[in-house]
């Protein structure tokens, strides 16, 4: 088989559709007080809506990788911008919290239409072996990318429109991704044993693979702390960060208010995570990926670990996000290509989307109990120190993984 450009209209394609979701994916956070603050809510309601967007996330994912791989990639996409814009608007127009809570399904299910589970699939079927682990972490970096754009966007759109509009403008701006449907053709580089495969046959085997199962623990505590840092920490920096010197550089840039602060977070996280992503799809090419993956949640503990124990100022804020953004999403290029190393691409989409299952039902129980914790205690400390233990967890599960194929890769 012929090499593949690493550059391809497929992972341009590809990177604008994660781009744009992820964009307003991460900005949700960012609602969070001017929501609860208008309907006189607990900050548990929201964080419910938010929960329960994660885990229909997570539960759609296979759902639409398998949607993809049986009725073609596009329509999966068309039904999770249909289904992302449609909750986006319905949702401008709910007042209590069961109305945001119901939904929030629709919001998941649409982020998973345009999504990981389906991009990362086609993209890697469109790769060679020796340039996939790069496309999927440039792929995964155009997530970080929309990450970067999406909260301070939101912020400045809601210093002139109520949340309600932004809700629809970022409607709209999920549609528009549907412009890059025509450029998502990709080839099928499954190997032979690969096509011959029902998905069946492929899922029972996975299923009793004592690795898939370590693999599928260890996303957990990733889905818990990136929705956790998402949907919290931007209230979190907000109220218990110390003030911002109206002298100093943050002013001078126009960050004046802890709020400001707490949505340029964000968007440092997302900055640093496209060259934390970049360089881990770098080193998927070149080194052992369940040992990279084990030094990535170990640096995750340390960071957290470090930055609760120390005082909350600008400072420790923005560092903070710096090195967490390093280590964000570079779980995804490594996790999506050690699934496609170990069990084929044929069904990349499908097997990821269960594992990415467990990345989200940690998302909900990051985002849930950040919100409870914080109505029963007043504070987030301890729902904190719980994303500490589970990332010292899922650092050690990956180690006894057993890193290689069960199938027969393209040549």
């Amino acid at each position: 088989m012929a090499k593949t450009p690493l550059i391809t209209p497929v992972l341009i394609a590809g990177c604008i559709i994660l781009m744009l979701s992820f964009a307003i994916r991460a900005s949700f956070g960012v609602f969070q007080i001017p929501i609860a603050g208008e309907f006189n809510w607990l900050r548990t309601d929201f964080s419910l809506a938010i929960a329960i967007q994660n885990l229909a996330w997570g539960i759609g994912q296979p759902i639409f990788g398998a949607m993809a791989e049986r009725f073609g990639d596009r329509r999966a996409i068309i039904a999770g911008a249909i289904l992302y814009a449609a909750g986006l608007v319905l949702s401008s127009y709910a007042v209590t919290p069961g109305q945001h809570q119901l939904l929030a399904i629709l919001v998941g299910f649409g982020i998973a239409g345009t999504g990981f589970g389906v991009i990362l699939a086609i993209v890697g079927r469109a790769t060679s072996p020796e340039n996939r682990s790069m496309s999927l972490g440039i792929a995964t970096a155009a997530g970080s990318a929309g990450q970067v754009i999406g909260a301070p966007t939101a912020e400045w759109l809601l210093q002139s429109y109520s949340w309600q509009t932004v809700f629809v403008i970022f409607a709209v701006i999920i549609l528009t991704t549907l412009l890059a449907l025509p450029f998502l053709r990709s080839p099928t580089l499954a190997s032979r044993e690969e096509l011959e495969e029902s998905l069946g046959t492929v899922l029972v085997r996975a299923f009793k693979d004592p690795t898939y199962a370590l693999i599928f623990l260890g996303f957990f505590s990733c889905g818990y702390q990136l929705a956790f840092i998402t949907a919290h920490f931007p209230a979190f920096v907000t109220e218990l960060c110390g003030p911002i010197d109206p002298g100093g550089m943050l002013a001078g840039i126009g960050v004046t208010t802890t709020s400001a602060l707490g949505a340029v977070s964000i968007a440092v996280i997302g900055l640093f995570n496209i060259a934390g992503t970049l360089y881990a799809g770098w080193l998927g090419k070149r080194y052992t990926k369940k040992y990279l993956l084990f030094g990535i949640y170990v640096g995750r503990t340390i960071a957290a670990a470090a930055f609760i124990l120390m005082p909350i100022t600008p400072t420790s804020v923005l560092v903070f996000s710096a090195v967490m953004g390093s280590l964000w999403l570079a779980t995804v290029p490594l996790t999506s290509g050690l699934v496609a190393h170990i069990y084929g691409i044929r069904y990349m989409g499908t097997l990821y989307g269960f594992v990415f299952l467990s990345h989200q039902i940690g998302g909900f129980l990051g985002v849930w109990l950040g919100g409870k914790m914080y109505d029963l205690n007043g504070d987030y400390t301890l729902v904190w120190w719980i994303g500490v233990g589970v990332g010292a967890f899922s650092a050690i599960v990956h180690l006894p993984i057993r890193e290689r194929p069960m199938l027969a890769q393209p040549a």
